[in-house]
């Protein structure tokens, strides 16, 4: 009902925006009791780390009318009713058709997408006005079945060390959930198959090092009880859940930046909507000179060309994609045997 609505008042770089909320009490997170309200003013209390990590960008919102334990859907070209400081960026889609996706610039965008039920915030690795070619080299850290977060935290510091080989700054965050991102700002210099290739090249090095507890392998019958490097998570279109955003499980969690000294003492299940914004009071944002120093990929180009030469080719892409030049076959080992 329109009595129940609140109004917020949202700081940001050009004043205060008024926000509404409507339906504040519908309770997004019921095992902890986080409603709409309180999701709003957590965006408030973290915006300006949020906008810092995930402003500019094309931004995908994972939305859930009815809380995390109803539908959901991803809302990628703006709704209706778009506050007129919430602007929106021309992209291309693996299928090379066109769309507008929404921009997050300030606080209010983000309280804005709360309103609208959005919990968990996907931006893309690259600005919104050069959109075709990423800043952000991400990699994804999956724990398999058998394998936990703290399994993940030895790979994480090995591929520090070899993306600083590469030439490379990386920087950390929790996944909200089991795994961990590792990220290193480039130039925008090379367009979403390069920086896949780059990706690779530093996952094989990965792998050759940590051959017992990493793994490459894109079909799930085939990693073990290893960390899984998620390559495919650098094509085009495919996003992970932004710095500070919420994730959409019971208790709450944020995917948090934190410090490579933290990194192998943390809880990720301590960082949550209710605990994060004192977290930032306390000890500031990890993030906050990201960005400040972005490398080149090169490096990781040359590695991926060296790899070609001695034999390993291209990766399989997500099934959705087109078939790409030289991929290997969509089929699962074992059905390629029966086969």
């Amino acid at each position: 009902m329109a009595g129940d609505a609140v109004v917020l008042t949202v700081p940001g770089p050009h004043g205060e925006r008024e926000v509404r909320i409507s339906s504040p009490g519908r309770v997004l997170f019921p095992e902890v009791g986080i409603t709409k309200l309180d999701l709003a003013r957590y965006l408030i209390e973290v915006g300006d780390a949020f906008v810092r990590a995930n402003g500019d960008r094309p931004v995908s919102l994972q939305r859930f009318p009815d809380g995390i334990e109803g539908e959901e859907f991803f809302s990628k070209n703006p709704p209706r009713g778009v506050p007129d400081y919430v602007r929106s960026v021309m992209v291309v889609y693996p299928s090379k058709r066109t769309h507008p996706q929404l921009v997050i610039d300030e606080p209010a965008a983000a309280v804005w997408a709360a309103q609208m039920n959005t919990i968990v915030f996907h931006p893309w690795p690259s600005r919104a006005e050069d959109s075709d070619n990423p800043d952000q080299l991400r990699i994804d850290l999956d724990p398999q079945p058998g394998t936990s977060f703290g399994d993940a935290v030895g790979p994480a510091l090995e591929l520090r060390s070899v993306l600083a080989e590469a030439g490379l700054d990386a920087f950390i965050k929790t996944s909200g959930n089991r795994g961990l991102h590792v990220f290193a700002p480039i130039e925008p210099a090379h367009e979403f198959l390069d920086v896949r290739h780059a990706v690779i090249a530093a996952a094989r090095e990965l792998e050759r090092r940590m051959p017992d507890r990493v793994t490459t392998s894109w079909w799930k019958e085939e990693r073990g009880e290893k960390i899984f490097v998620d390559f495919n998570q650098a094509n085009r279109d495919r996003t992970m859940a932004g710095a500070y955003s919420p994730r959409a499980l019971p208790h709450a969690p944020v995917a948090t930046p934190i410090t490579w000294d933290e990194l192998e003492h943390v809880d990720p299940a301590q960082f949550t909507v209710l605990t994060v914004p004192q977290r930032l009071r306390d000890t500031g944002d990890p993030w906050q000179s990201f960005g400040e120093r972005p490398g080149r990929i090169d490096v990781l180009l040359s590695w991926w060309a060296r790899d070609l030469d001695s034999g390993l080719g291209e990766l399989p892409f997500p099934p959705d994609y087109p078939k790409m030049p030289g991929e290997p076959p969509r089929v699962q080992p074992s059905r390629a045997k029966k086969e």
